[in-house]
């Protein structure tokens, strides 16, 4: 399928992206601006956060927003509140890209530690729970809601050694399911993405003894990103996609 969106086919779109300050998150801000995109950027980082916020502006893009929260610590009035801010402030919100996760430690599932598992799982499932949740009104007030949550290939297929890592995967896809059913009915899309190898941080703490210059980069695989996001992906809802099928 060919996923490719018109220039100009975020103008006047307001799209959180959740871990923008580095890796895919980053990269999908900037391309999402390039689109002409109003791009919020979350994450717990500031100054990463205000690194991104520089590159659109640099490249011209339309002024970003920057909300520092750390996922792990944010309750659910923490969101409740954003989300009356962002309404404040919007309107609406257009489209939410549920990037930011925690990979944990790779271990024998009998050698899983309760924090590593509840860390994970707490930034990886409650918090995009609770997010989305929050976010969820003022994403029904858009023409064309879009919410995107981010599997693995291990939330396809349980893989040894991936612990708490998989587990959370397979929750956001059974998650992302359960939303689009709910939603189809609305002009709102639900959807997953599998981002595969790519060049990242977490990959590379995943894989440190790999060649990473012969992975994808954050760049090569935003189209399937900027497709979803867009007005364009309406016939698509409860599905992953993979960013490099096989």
């Amino acid at each position: 399928m060919d996923y490719s969106i018109a220039k100009h086919a975020l103008t006047n779109k307001t799209i959180l992206v959740t871990g923008a300050g580095d890796g895919i998150g980053k990269q999908a801000a900037l391309s999402f601006a390039e689109h002409g995109a109003q791009v919020l950027l979350l994450g717990r980082t500031v100054t990463k956060l205000e690194q991104t916020y520089d590159e659109i502006i640099q490249a011209g893009g339309v002024q970003p927003a920057i909300i520092p929260l750390d996922m792990m610590g944010a309750t659910k009035q923490h969101y409740v509140d954003m989300a009356e801010t962002i309404e404040g402030q919007y309107g609406k919100l257009d489209g939410v890209l549920h990037n930011a996760g925690l990979l944990g430690i790779l271990s024998q599932f009998d050698q899983i530690e309760e924090d590593t598992f509840d860390e994970v799982m707490q930034v990886n499932v409650k918090a995009q729970f609770l997010m989305t949740q929050a976010l969820l009104p003022i994403i029904k007030k858009a023409d064309k809601g879009r919410i995107i949550f981010t599997s693995s290939t291990v939330g396809h297929h349980g893989r040894a050694l991936w612990g708490s890592y998989a587990i959370s995967k397979f929750a956001t896809e059974g998650m992302m399911q359960l939303l689009a059913d709910e939603l189809s009915n609305s002009t709102v899309r639900v959807n997953a993405i599998n981002p595969g190898a790519t060049r990242t941080t977490m990959r590379a703490s995943a894989y440190p003894a790999e060649d990473a210059e012969q992975l994808k980069t954050p760049l090569d695989i935003m189209p399937l990103y900027l497709y979803l996001i867009s007005e364009q992906s309406q016939d698509l809802n409860g599905l992953c996609i993979d960013a490099q099928p096989k």
